[in-house]
C-alpha cells in the first residue's frame, strides 16, 4: 500500500517519537518505518498497525498529493490537446471553405 511518507513523520514528530519508538509501538522493525518514511511503501498490516498507533483513519496516510496532482496535469494537458486539435480543425475548415469560394468564382 502506497502511504503519504510526509504524513507518516509529521505525525511520528507531533508524538515527539523516534523512528524506533513508532517501531516498537507498531510491533515492527526500525527498517520498516524507514522504508515507510521514505518511499510510502507499507504493507496492509503496517499501515492498520500505524493507524491504531497513531491513532488516525487510514485514509489520512494514504498517499493522496502526487496523485492528485498527476491526475489534474493529465486533465489539463488533455483539455489543451483537444483544444488545439479543435482550433486546427476550425482552421482548416475555413481555409478549404474559402479555397473552394474562390475555385467556384473562377
Amino acid at each position: 500500500m502506497q502511504l503519504n511518507p510526509k504524513t507518516i513523520k509529521a505525525l511520528r514528530q507531533k508524538l515527539d517519537w523516534t523512528q524506533q519508538q513508532l517501531a516498537d509501538a507498531c510491533d515492527v522493525s526500525l527498517r520498516t518505518i524507514q522504508r515507510v518514511e521514505k518511499e510510502g511503501a507499507a504493507s496492509k498490516e503496517t499501515t492498520m498497525a500505524l493507524c491504531a498507533v497513531l491513532e488516525v483513519r487510514q485514509g489520512e496516510l494514504i498517499k493522496l498529493e502526487e496523485n492528485t496532482v498527476s491526475v489534474a496535469q493529465t486533465h489539463t494537458l488533455n483539455t489543451q490537446s483537444i483544444t488545439t486539435i479543435l482550433a486546427l480543425s476550425s482552421i482548416a475548415s475555413f481555409a478549404l471553405g474559402m479555397i473552394t469560394v474562390f475555385l467556384i468564382m473562377k
